[in-house]
């Protein structure tokens, strides 16, 4: 879709349904950006892997209580990447290395009804990140627990696709890439 301000490799019926239905989003909701849980809006996250590529950093959320890469709401700015960016330092105490501007996977999840506000959508736009796994680690009120993870054990952690993907996903990223 080329009225989306991003690039995506779509690999899948997945990643072609979720960017068809971000463009939606974009064209629907007057404020993506924000957190009005009253309207679906964009997130996003952090999948921050070791130069090796065979780790990634895994943060134990404190509400949701599971696995779940590094991120959160955009709070109005739509440098999605760089909220992105943000989120990974926030909440690991890293400065993670971007490396790319292009999406590396959208992931599209329902947050339930809490409170008064309603149950919405999260569109979560997810960019890869590459950080050195011998950086201490600082962690903060949203996580439990901060833990480099290999690739092989993701399903361990974390057994729902929508972080799996990162496993499917890589190779295919790293031979687009040429490393």
């Amino acid at each position: 879709m080329a009225d989306l301000p991003w690039r995506m490799t779509l690999y899948d019926a997945r990643d072609r349904a979720s960017w068809a239905a971000l463009g939606a989003l974009l064209r629907r909701v007057a404020e993506p950006y924000g957190r009005d849980p009253r309207e679906d809006h964009v997130t996003g996250s952090g999948f921050v892997v070791s130069p090796c590529r065979s780790f990634t950093l895994l943060m134990h959320h404190a509400k949701l209580d599971r696995w779940l890469q590094p991120g959160g709401h955009c709070d109005g700015d739509p440098d999605v990447a760089g909220v992105a960016a943000r989120e990974v330092f926030e909440e690991t105490g890293l400065r993670a290395r971007l490396l790319s501007r292009r999406l590396f996977d959208v992931d599209i999840h329902e947050i339930p009804a809490r409170g008064d506000a309603p149950a919405h959508f999260h569109y979560d736009l997810r960019f890869l990140f590459e950080a050195d796994p011998a950086n201490p680690l600082l962690g903060n009120e949203e996580s439990h627990d901060l833990r480099w993870v290999a690739l092989d054990d993701l399903p361990r952690y974390a057994p729902q696709r929508s972080v799996c993907v990162l496993r499917e996903k890589l190779p295919l990223w790293r031979a687009e890439s040429g490393e």
